[in-house]
């Protein structure tokens, strides 16, 4: 059992969503079948399973190594070949993926990006790993949800062997939030409980924003959804969902 931060993180995890992030997937491009896929910011994987499941030759990305490990063990447990790399979305040459199919980044890890222009740096290598007429799918938070939401935002849960506080604050820059993660782990050679502290700074921008940076990186048919099932957005809409091509 891995006694990191990266597998008691996994714990709380809705797993119900990667099923809802993988239709969302196979509803705006279509059948994964041998198709190339790569989940950007990938964590523990389980959505790089989802899609090696339908047949897609699935690659993971991820800055952390914690994650990948588990993303590693998780794929095996699955019987799936999927290519794992450790690589930053904002240097995806480095991780020598191209003529992708389709790229996704869900979880609003796009929203960790320190600001906009690391977001359209993001943009831009998403673009050059697609191949034409390729297909971005991501999302991220909405304003609603940064500024109104967030602020002031607490959640606790606690089992046997651990608990865990979670705490949102605004952030000092504009349309950002602080989020105070810390799990009590017990451990029996210290007959206590240690703590495992992380901050989160998360940040987004308004839709007409991203559809900029987006087409700045040459992006078209962008679509903007407010939720798993496409609804519309609206001014209460937590997370929004896009859809864009590579153009041919």
């Amino acid at each position: 059992m891995y006694q990191t931060f990266a597998y008691y993180y996994d714990l709380l995890m809705d797993k119900d969503l990667y099923l809802k992030w993988n239709q969302f997937t196979q509803r705006h491009f279509g059948p994964l079948s041998n198709r190339k896929i790569l989940d950007l910011a990938c964590g523990t994987g389980d959505l790089a399973v989802l899609f090696a499941q339908e047949g897609a030759r699935t690659y993971g990305v991820d800055l952390s190594e914690e994650m990948l490990t588990i993303a590693s063990e998780r794929s095996m447990e699955a019987n799936q070949q999927i290519t794992l790399l450790q690589g930053d979305m904002l240097n995806l040459n480095d991780v020598e993926i191209t003529d992708l199919d389709v790229v996704t980044c869900f979880d609003d890890s796009i929203c960790y990006l320190a600001d906009s222009q690391a977001v359209s740096r993001c943009f831009e290598q998403v673009y050059q790993v697609l191949k034409p007429e390729g297909t971005f799918l991501f999302d991220v938070h909405s304003l609603y949800q940064v500024n109104e939401v967030f602020p002031g935002y607490m959640y606790n849960e606690h089992d046997q062997d651990w608990a865990f506080m979670w705490s949102s604050y605004s952030g000092d820059e504009p349309d950002s939030v602080s989020h105070d993660l810390t799990f009590f782990v017990w451990r029996d050679e210290l007959e206590a409980y240690e703590a495992l502290n992380e901050e989160h700074f998360e940040r987004t921008d308004s839709i007409a924003t991203y559809r900029q940076l987006l087409e700045k990186a040459g992006f078209t048919q962008i679509e903007v959804y407010g939720g798993f099932d496409d609804e519309s957005v609206t001014e209460t809409t937590p997370r929004w969902f896009f859809t864009a091509k590579r153009g041919a």
